[in-house]
């Protein structure tokens, strides 16, 4: 079964990121790489939290309604009413996202990111000049991290500003608009600092990634 990062873009969607980024490629030895996630986590904690607190909630009015608010009924209740409680938190996302915090989502998005990076190998690229967008559909999360080579040029503000773009296009529901945009003004920073030289060959997929 497909998960949602898989059918996040269209094919004609995914088609138009590719050729965005081979046009952004034909112009620099940079090296842009677009990979889009589920969940950066599976927020084990933010089931059970949320499990305890809806049981014990319904189990609070179980048994103030029908067992004159017994301690001894409110407690085996609220261990049974626990499991149906965390599967209802597993699948609804909404739910889910409100337990696990946002604090929470906002770290562990950026820590995925990270290792995403080096595990897609952007930092193995020629003059370290890897950029990768990455998109964590639970945490609604944007984060454009780039190799050293780039930071020394670019630096991280200005890939947050892009990032924003990309989320508030996610938002407005032009997501691939709002991508593709990035990716080309990335490019142009790019050709500016890094351009196209004799024998430079692509090194990393051009296709959207997904996990």
């Amino acid at each position: 079964m497909k998960n949602k990062a898989d059918k996040f873009f269209t094919k004609e969607e995914g088609e138009r990121i590719k050729e965005t980024t081979l046009d952004v490629e034909s112009r620099t030895i940079g090296e842009v790489a677009v990979m889009v996630v589920d969940s950066s986590d599976q927020y084990i904690e933010a089931e059970i939290i949320g499990g305890i607190l809806i049981g014990s909630v319904l189990s609070l009015i179980l048994t103030v309604s029908y067992f004159q608010s017994s301690v001894w009924s409110f407690i085996p209740l609220g261990f049974l009413l626990f499991f149906p409680s965390r599967v209802v938190v597993k699948k609804i996302p909404a739910i889910k996202a409100w337990f696990a915090g946002v604090k929470r989502k906002n770290h562990t998005a950026r820590e995925r990111a990270v290792r995403a990076f080096y595990e897609k190998g952007l930092y193995r690229t020629k003059k370290n000049t890897g950029i990768l967008f990455f998109l964590s559909l639970f945490e609604r999360k944007v984060w454009i991290l780039a190799d050293k080579g780039i930071h020394k040029k670019i630096g991280q503000e200005t890939l947050n500003k892009l990032a924003k773009a990309v989320s508030q296009g996610i938002r407005d529901g032009r997501t691939c608009d709002a991508l593709c945009e990035a990716i080309l003004e990335a490019g142009e920073l790019l050709a500016r600092h890094f351009p196209k030289e004799l024998g430079d060959i692509d090194e990393l997929p051009d296709d959207v990634m997904t996990e």
